[in-house]
């Protein structure tokens, strides 16, 4: 595969989304578009500890990346007039490390912990007291003379979050009061969103033009927004700085993104299936290999929209493409293929 190629659809942070994400990123849950059921949930959470005077219980949000997990996160410390400390998983490397996070907190002050299934179980066993206890048990000494020492914490809340809930340990897990699924946004919700984002950014854009960009954004507001600063860009050189329909369509030409948010590696798993293994089934290692990416990359970051779509299944023998991916394609199927579920 092209290597060096761009991927524009992907849903992971890129180097140019951060400053575009603190540009756009919402301050208050009203600003906030989609997701309703968590909102409405964590409206009533942040009026109830208003009222008792009280931070509110430790929340953990898991899904895909690019959802809004870490704006949740802001708008829960705006909304009560909080401060945040951000860090992540990887970043907590030794005991210390947590041990001077957590004493520099005041009361009241949210941690967010990015990525926290990736916290080591040493660290995670020092959080648990700090989560249930407000208390940091500190080791000092070694051998025969070593003597435990408690630290008390202000009371302070824990955001955790997520792309893989499997892996975060149960113990951990069930220290949050609050846990909350971020789905894949309605294309409605996208398009609002790409609407208020060419509001912030001063880009001119119709209906037909937000219409268009929501559709190839894979349902996800962090897509939506680097599509837009695309098409703007190319709008600029190209055009007169307004998007419109036309000009539209021509930067995801160039882009190379249909009108369903596939890119190139999308199309190339799919083809590689039908083309050269008849529509499949075929191994996830044989995908791999043919496409010269790792397994966990095809699984983690290209099958699951392919999925969304109805494009791949899954069976116990392999990936199979099914009618929809052969209609998407322009493809004929072969009666002598066997596209069927095992």
């Amino acid at each position: 595969m092209e290597k060096d190629k761009e991927r524009v659809i992907t849903n992971k942070e890129t180097g140019g989304d951060q400053a575009l994400d603190l540009t756009l990123r919402p301050k208050i849950l009203e600003e906030y578009i989609g997701q309703e059921k968590v909102k409405e949930n964590l409206r009533i959470a942040i009026e109830a500890a208003r009222k008792r005077g009280e931070p509110i219980e430790h929340v953990l949000l898991y899904g895909a990346p690019g959802l809004g997990k870490t704006t949740l996160a802001h708008i829960l410390a705006n909304e009560l007039g909080t401060n945040i400390r951000i860090t992540s998983g990887p970043a907590i490397e030794k005991s210390g490390d947590l041990a001077a996070i957590l004493t520099n907190l005041a009361e009241g002050d949210i941690l967010f912990i990015d990525e926290i299934h990736r916290l080591n179980k040493t660290i995670e066993e020092i959080l648990y007291p700090a989560m249930e206890d407000y208390a940091l048990d500190i080791i000092i000494g070694k051998g025969p003379s070593a003597r435990t020492l408690r630290i008390d914490l202000p009371r302070f809340t824990i955001i955790g979050a997520t792309t893989k809930m499997s892996l975060l340990s149960a113990p951990l897990r069930d220290r949050f009061g609050m846990v909350y699924h971020l789905n894949y946004y309605e294309h409605d919700d996208i398009e609002r969103i790409v609407n208020r984002s060419a509001r912030i950014l001063s880009i001119g854009i119709d209906d037909l033009s937000a219409r268009e960009i929501a559709r190839r954004s894979r349902r996800t507001p962090r897509v939506a927004n680097r599509l837009l600063k695309r098409t703007r860009d190319y709008c600029d050189v190209r055009g007169n700085g307004t998007i419109n329909p036309e000009h539209c369509r021509d930067a995801f030409e160039m882009l190379d993104v249909d009108e369903l948010g596939l890119d190139w590696i999308d199309r190339k798993i799919l083809e590689l299936i039908i083309d050269k293994f008849k529509g499949g089934p075929v191994g996830l290692n044989t995908i791999a290999a043919a496409t010269g990416e790792d397994m966990a990359t095809v699984e983690d970051v290209y099958e699951p929209y392919l999925m969304q779509l109805g494009f791949l299944d899954r069976s116990p023998r392999g990936r199979l493409a099914t009618d929809l991916a052969y209609e998407h394609l322009g493809k004929q199927k072969n009666k002598n293929q066997q596209n069927t579920l095992v």
